[in-house]
């Protein structure tokens, strides 16, 4: 079984060239895989609470889809364990539109056969990732006054999960 590439070759913002068009002729990345994030809201999607907390990046780095899906099931699973589901408001603030491409190349006995080396050397696609700048939001959880140190814990649940270094603000929202 094929295992996924270590991210520390894809994390640094490089260029983002993964042209999809709906007419595949134009289209550079003829495939593309499905997000694995499966909710970007979660909680009360009704409610107006009075407290915001963000997770704000400090550095500017790409995210693997698999990664925010998994900091977004313990951030969930701990608010909903203990708030319940109506009494917070969760949403993954940023989308993995970036495809991520590899080259394989082949190492081994008979490898010149099946290998192109670096001719064609444009990579298939292997996932996806999220292209996040400096200082840009990438979580945020609304709840009321009494549940701030919760949604704390949770993003610093969130923060674990995903590479990078990240800040927790917290605003009051009018």
């Amino acid at each position: 079984m094929a295992r996924l590439r270590k991210f520390v070759a894809y994390r640094a913002l490089e260029r983002p060239y993964t042209r999809i068009s709906k007419y595949k002729k134009k289209s550079f990345i003829k495939t593309t895989s499905n997000t694995k994030i499966v909710k970007f809201n979660t909680g009360n999607l009704k409610k107006r609470f009075p407290y915001s907390l963000y997770l704000v990046s400090k550095d500017g780095l790409q995210i693997r889809d698999n990664a925010l899906e998994s900091g977004r099931q313990s951030c969930n699973k701990l608010l909903e364990g203990s708030l319940g589901p109506a009494r917070y408001f969760m949403q993954v603030r940023t989308y993995p539109f970036h495809i991520l491409r590899e080259n394989p190349l082949a190492a081994g006995a008979g490898a010149d056969r099946f290998s192109t080396g670096m001719q064609k050397s444009f990579g298939k696609p292997i996932g996806c990732a999220a292209r996040i700048k400096k200082g840009q939001k990438v979580v945020s959880v609304s709840v009321n006054k009494e549940n701030i140190d919760v949604a704390k814990k949770a993003l610093d649940r969130f923060k674990k999960k995903i590479p990078g270094s990240y800040l927790i603000e917290t605003r009051e929202e009018k």
